[in-house]
């Protein structure tokens, strides 16, 4: 579909050659004409007017005039008296989109399956993102920003949503954490990529990631930076830190609060074990405290940077809380790290877009972000207890784990039952699921596990879901 400009007359870049002794008329239609067949002009594109085109070029406004209706006459152009003139559909491929002598790709004729239920984790509940909330601070954002907000700003970020970050993690997270301490990012992803390339230009490459745990992403992050990733394995108390300290690593990758994808608690005396390690080896813990806002059973668990902040890098984000589309997070950095995290994320972007942090600062400080949480943990855990309540009477005899906090939890199927095959068949049925040797370094599908992700899952999709699936589980 062409883009119908709101400009009465939209711009369009030709260039003539005054010098070249080409007629200006030929040199116009030459260029129109290779516009509309390379696909730089869409089917149905409004263009300029012929006075203000011959404006704009500089020529004669028959000389446009001209141009149009001879292209009118080859077909390349549409016009109706009282109308503009537009780019007539001639469904052109553009010459550019495939490689010389590559088949072209048709689009699919079949629409996106619609899923009777689809249990997709760490997809928070995009329906519920707080539009008004979010569009109220971006005017704040706006109305009270001083000029230099304007600018290009600070590489580590806006000062005010680092000053209101800092307050918000030293209240709900019990960190230590200061303004100077934190660097804006684009989302987890970013702030890994920037850590690990500070921690490289030290000498520290050799990366231990938990194991199930994200270790593609780690590893991208690693080899991207010169380094490496060496997966450590979870147990129920969380990162085995004898295997750690074995791996030779001086990072470590890590989720403590709600280790993801298994949901354990990182346990006290592991937590101790881990800085006493971090001290030992000279090394440094990258904390993801991805959902740690959402905990329902129990106090919730502190950061682990509150109890080592010289030795730990908190990366935070608000693709959980808010949206991942925001493309907003922090990295919470120990000082002797902040300088090289900063100038990393210098030379990455120059810095996160000012308007939309300050929009975040005003959004924490009014309440409204706090408000927002509350309302997302009853309705995650309205979905928690409607999964677990599903499992139970559907096929009592499997253990459903990681329930505390978040909005994934891990179902322990039979011995017996094959992973993939049961993934098969209920996506035969109409509901996707998703097993936990994708997140296993050796990609095994044993002992055979499903990861339930209900965050953007309704309850009667949850309710549905299990029922059609409920013999597969047994």
């Amino acid at each position: 579909m062409a883009v119908e400009w709101s400009n009465s007359s939209p711009e369009l870049l030709i260039q003539l050659d005054r010098d070249s002794g080409e007629p200006l008329r030929s040199q116009l239609q030459t260029q129109l004409r290779d516009a509309i067949q390379t696909g730089r002009l869409s089917a149905g594109e409004r263009l300029p007017s012929s006075r203000d085109f011959a404006r704009s070029l500089g020529v004669a406004r028959g000389t446009v005039q001209d141009c149009y209706e001879q292209l009118r006459s080859e077909g390349y152009l549409v016009a109706q008296t009282g109308s503009a003139t537009r780019v007539a559909d001639l469904r052109v491929e553009p010459a550019e989109a495939t490689a010389p002598g590559a088949p072209i790709p048709t689009p699919d004729p079949h629409p996106p399956r619609r899923w009777i239920a689809d249990f997709a984790s760490g997809v928070p509940d995009l329906g519920t993102v707080p539009r008004d909330d979010w569009t109220w601070a971006l005017r704040e954002a706006t109305r009270t920003a001083p000029n230099a907000a304007f600018d290009y700003g600070d590489p580590r970020g806006d000062a005010d949503l680092r000053t209101v970050v800092a307050s918000y993690l030293r209240r709900v997270r019990g960190m230590s954490a200061h303004p100077h301490q934190v660097v804006v990012c684009a989302g987890f992803a970013q702030g890994i990529a920037l850590t690990f390339r500070a921690l490289a230009d030290r000498g520290m490459t050799r990366v231990a990631v938990e194991d199930p745990g994200p270790i593609g992403t780690v590893t991208r992050a690693a080899e991207a930076a010169g380094g490496t990733a060496v997966p450590v394995a979870v147990d129920d108390s969380g990162i085995d830190v004898d295997a750690l300290d074995a791996s030779s690593a001086r990072v470590v990758v890590l989720t403590p609060a709600h280790q993801w994808p298994t949901g354990v608690v990182l346990a006290p005396e592991r937590r101790h074990a881990l800085i006493a390690w971090a001290e030992r080896r000279d090394a440094v813990i990258v904390e993801d405290d991805y959902d740690a806002e959402f905990r329902y059973d129990r106090e919730p668990v502190g950061s682990l940077q509150g109890l080592a902040p010289d030795r730990v890098v908190t990366l935070g984000t608000v693709s959980k809380s808010l949206a991942p589309a925001l493309r907003l997070g922090w990295a919470v950095a120990p000082v002797h790290l902040v300088e090289a995290l900063t100038a990393a994320k210098e030379a990455a972007d120059r810095g996160a877009p000012t308007l939309d942090q300050v929009a975040l600062a005003r959004l924490i400080e009014s309440g409204r972000y706090d408000r927002h949480l509350r309302r997302m943990r009853a309705l995650y855990g309205a979905r928690r207890d409607a999964l677990a309540a599903a499992l139970r009477e559907a096929a009592p005899h499997v253990p459903l784990t990681g329930l505390a906090a978040g909005f994934h939890a891990v179902a322990h199927l039979p011995d017996r039952a094959d992973e993939q095959a049961v993934i098969a068949a209920a996506a035969e049925r109409g509901v996707r699921l998703y097993g936990m040797s994708t997140y296993r370094s050796t990609r095994s599908s044993h002992p055979p596990q499903l990861v339930f992700g209900f965050g953007n899952t309704s309850v009667e999709e949850i309710r549905d879901g299990i029922a059609v699936v409920a013999d597969l589980l047994r």
